[in-house]
């Protein structure tokens, strides 16, 4: 594409400012609401699970979507840079990128660990131990960087091609779609469903033998349920942006702009929702967010309390 002169309007309609005003109130409210999930995780000392950890980790990277990401494509929105690639819309691309990458990893990560806390439960704590967690979570950042400023920096020198080049189309509109979100989608899938079969074998056997473990094994489908949740709402708010990546129209008439915005900002908004999700399904995550909340853990001593 043409690099051409363009100067964004300076005159905002009152529908615009009304929503530049929500979405700072979405960027407020999804920092506050994944901090309180971090704070939860690292403060009281039930939450120092596995599981949690992994949940520590994508909330980090949910509240930097609030911090970076809604600031930067707030400012600099694709009508602007799809006409002067900047320095700025370089960094808000790689952002996009990288977060999307993160949460989807992390989400794999959480995948596997529901799967050995279900299926493999004798061998659970022997195989996710603190150690293999951190590997996870290296790796997932790690990962997420390296493709998120490969892909950036590639496109950014791609000068030679007036308008998209082939082999770009290709990456960026089938290869990148598929390794990134397709491929990782139907592997989770496939052990949720595992999952899910190994679930409903270990409802029957309790139920037939009553035996002494009941109440563990209740709490690991709990949490694999939320945890599935999770996942169902990820798919639910980036598909549409994968999809409009993978079938949109290459060539002279491209989409609309506020199509393509809209489905990336569905998309971000993923990383407001997952605290919510936590909050309504878990009820120790809702127990400790009441005690931040009210002020409670600057008054007293909660690191070992018994969360409901």
């Amino acid at each position: 594409m043409k690099h051409l002169n363009y100067k964004p309007s300076t005159s905002y309609p009152p529908l615009c400012v009304i929503l530049y005003g929500f979405l700072t109130f979405l960027s407020l409210v999804t920092m506050c609401g994944n901090f309180l999930v971090i704070l939860s995780v690292i403060y009281f000392k039930q939450m120092h699970t596995p599981t949690n950890t992994l949940i520590l980790s994508l909330a980090v990277a949910d509240m930097l979507v609030g911090m970076f990401a809604f600031p930067l494509r707030m400012f600099y929105s694709l009508s602007a840079c799809m006409y002067d690639v900047g320095i700025f819309c370089k960094i808000r691309d790689s952002f996009d990128i990288l977060f999307s990458l993160c949460s989807i990893m992390h989400l794999c990560c959480i995948s596997v660990d529901r799967y050995h806390a279900v299926c493999q439960p004798l061998t659970y704590k022997s195989k996710i131990n603190g150690r293999v967690v951190f590997i996870m979570i290296a790796v997932s950042w790690g990962v997420s960087v390296f493709v998120a400023i490969t892909v950036v920096q590639t496109r950014s020198t791609n000068d030679d091609c007036q308008d998209m080049c082939f082999i770009d189309v290709i990456m960026a509109n089938i290869v990148a779609p598929l390794l990134s979100f397709y491929l990782p989608i139907l592997i989770m899938l496939c052990i949720y469903l595992k999952i899910f079969v190994v679930a409903q074998r270990q409802v029957r056997s309790i139920q037939a033998k009553m035996k002494p473990g009941a109440t563990v094994s209740k709490m690991e489908r709990k949490a694999t349920k939320t945890l599935a949740i999770v996942l169902g709402v990820f798919v639910f708010c980036w598909a549409p942006f994968f999809l409009f990546l993978t079938f949109r129209t290459v060539g002279n008439n491209p989409a609309p702009v506020h199509v393509i915005e809209t489905v990336a900002w569905l998309g971000l908004s993923n990383s407001t929702l997952n605290p919510f999700i936590y909050g309504f399904f878990y009820s120790w995550f809702r127990s400790a967010f009441k005690i931040i909340v009210s002020g409670k853990i600057l008054k007293g001593h909660y690191i070992n309390l018994k969360l409901h």
